[in-house]
């Protein structure tokens, strides 16, 4: 077939025509379909006519256009094409498709050009959220004298904070890395509970460290008495047993969907939208269930949160002394650096999502989401190793341990 007009304009590399034949041929693979007979482009009145089978896509020449320069339009064009698959029914798979062939975590739309060099800091922030939390946990479990409610709470922070970083940031290194997009189906309902469970569990830990500095400082002579060994356990247990009941019917309500062949996700993780978006159902149940869900959990505990820090600043300042004072919002220093870093970006992401529409491009949400998973786990840790001097000596105290057994 002769070259158009279209196809001479580009010098060197793959031409719009050969991107149509790879994308094409991709889908089918990914698939498992037998490629009965060839794909044809042709180029009638300035339309461009994509024919395979008895199957026929029309599209304009700019969209070549965007196709060639543009890796967002290579997208939007896997998209048309299963979704053109998927009407006129070549297999008769039905709604089991997406479930068998699984997944496409596309990573960042509009930056794939920029994945490598975006896994650098990205990489860094998770080895040192890592390692950070770690030696915090360690620091922690070592020195009987931070075998305190304060310090068991933040340990259970920090282990959620891991937990979340390795639910996510792994398999976006290896997309960024590999380009190894692909993912099952379970896989990626996996994914998304864990990462949804531990937000969740993450926040109800920020709430019961909010409760710790209101006995604290509210009823500092019943505070032994109140944070026992037995109900920190049950504590402990409360959290985790809120964040399974209010998350795993998510897991059924994604799986009683009719699913398309359309399975790209332009994201570098699987969450819950981001899967019932991919259903040719409706998802309104999904829509609101997770709606309610955000605010009978994270906004609950934003609320309890906000009236434990009230009654601490009542209290605080109707102490007599400007030391006492000062030394009672220093202790709750720490933990209100930890609670604007873990809600603020999570509150600006869930607000742009919604009401930011097209004047907050689709990448920034997914940057803030990535952000999101590392950045407050990395300096998390920081934060108390610097502003709680128990921590600081706890710490020292550990090393030069270390540092005297290996002599």
């Amino acid at each position: 077939m002769p070259q158009s007009k279209i196809d001479q304009s580009f010098k060197g590399g793959c031409t719009p025509i050969s991107l149509v034949y790879q994308l094409w041929q991709k889908v089918l693979q990914l698939y498992g379909e037998p490629i009965y007979g060839p794909v044809t482009v042709h180029f009638v009145h300035n339309s461009c006519v994509i024919v395979y089978r008895e199957y026929t896509c029309v599209q304009s020449p700019q969209w070549l256009e965007d196709l060639y320069f543009s890796p967002v339009a290579q997208v939007r064009v896997l998209q048309k094409i299963m979704a053109l698959l998927s009407t006129n029914s070549i297999t008769a798979t039905n709604n089991s498709d997406t479930r068998i062939a699984g997944c496409l975590l596309i990573g960042i739309p509009g930056l794939e050009y920029l994945h490598i060099w975006l896994s650098i800091p990205f990489c860094a922030m998770y080895v040192a959220a890592l390692v950070s939390n770690s030696i915090l946990i360690c620091v922690i479990l070592s020195q009987p004298s931070l075998h305190e409610p304060m310090y068991i709470f933040l340990s259970m922070l920090a282990s959620a904070d891991v937990l979340l970083s390795t639910a996510t940031m792994p398999k976006a290194l290896v997309n960024f890395w590999l380009g190894s997009s692909h993912i099952s189906f379970d896989g990626c309902l996996t994914q998304m509970f864990f990462i949804h469970f531990l937000f969740v569990a993450d926040s109800a830990v920020l709430l019961a460290m909010a409760f710790d500095r209101y006995v604290a400082i509210c009823s500092p002579l019943r505070y032994a008495t109140i944070l026992t060994s037995t109900v920190i356990g049950k504590i402990t247990a409360a959290t985790l047993t809120r964040s399974f009941i209010i998350m795993f019917p998510s897991i059924f309500l994604l799986k009683r969907l009719h699913y398309c062949r359309i399975n790209i996700i332009a994201h570098t993780f699987c969450e819950h939208m981001g899967i019932a978006r991919l259903s040719c159902s409706d998802i309104s149940i999904n829509v609101w269930y997770g709606l309610a869900a955000a605010l009978l959990s994270t906004g609950l505990d934003i609320i309890l949160i906000a009236v434990s820090y009230i009654r601490i600043l009542r209290a605080v300042f109707q102490l007599p002394s400007q030391d006492a004072r000062s030394k009672a919002l220093s202790t709750c220093g720490s933990h209100v650096c930890v609670i604007l870093l873990f809600y603020i970006p999570a509150l600006f992401s869930v607000f742009a999502y919604r009401f930011g529409g097209r004047l907050i491009p689709s990448y920034v949400h997914i940057l803030l989401a990535n952000l999101y998973v590392v950045i407050p786990p990395m300096l998390n840790p920081i934060i108390y190793g610097v502003r709680t001097r128990p921590i600081l000596e706890g710490a020292k105290q550990m090393f030069s341990n270390l540092v005297k057994g290996c002599n």
